[in-house]
């Protein structure tokens, strides 16, 4: 039985405090998008397929090593398979060392425990530091 849309984000969590990105791809579906609404000019706002968040999340734990979130708060929506959750993630940039603190709201959607939807709405200037350039952007 596929996990319900709380328990899937917060197991998606765990799986990137362990820097297993393949494990969590596996969390996708196949046609899923993921949006970044306030991405600064040079990163991607819209990414459409399994694929393509593959590509571009494949570098994430070379450039931040995530330490915990040592704040999330899931609100369950009116439309089942949808949350929001608020959350705060900790860690450093590698190629810095220095401290990395970035907070986020997320609207997620899941089906048939697949996530179809990721609306990452996530502060824009914590890219601004070097070394945060997980994604090849183009500033």
């Amino acid at each position: 039985m596929p996990l319900p849309p709380a328990e899937l984000y917060r197991h998606g969590l765990r799986l990137l405090l362990e820097k297993d990105i393949p494990a969590w791809l596996e969390l996708w579906d196949e046609d899923g998008v993921l949006e970044f609404p306030f991405a600064p000019a040079g990163w991607p706002r819209r990414l459409e397929g399994k694929q393509a968040v593959a590509d571009y999340m494949r570098h994430y734990p070379d450039h931040i090593d995530l330490h915990d979130f040592p704040h999330v708060e899931i609100h369950q929506t009116t439309t089942p398979e949808t949350v929001v959750v608020e959350m705060r993630g900790v860690g450093r940039l590698v190629e810095t060392g220095r401290p990395f603190d970035m907070t986020y709201i997320a609207v997620v959607t899941v089906e048939n425990g697949r996530i179809t939807s990721y609306r990452d709405y996530w502060n824009p200037l914590a890219v601004q530091e070097a070394g945060a350039d997980f994604a090849g952007a183009t500033r």
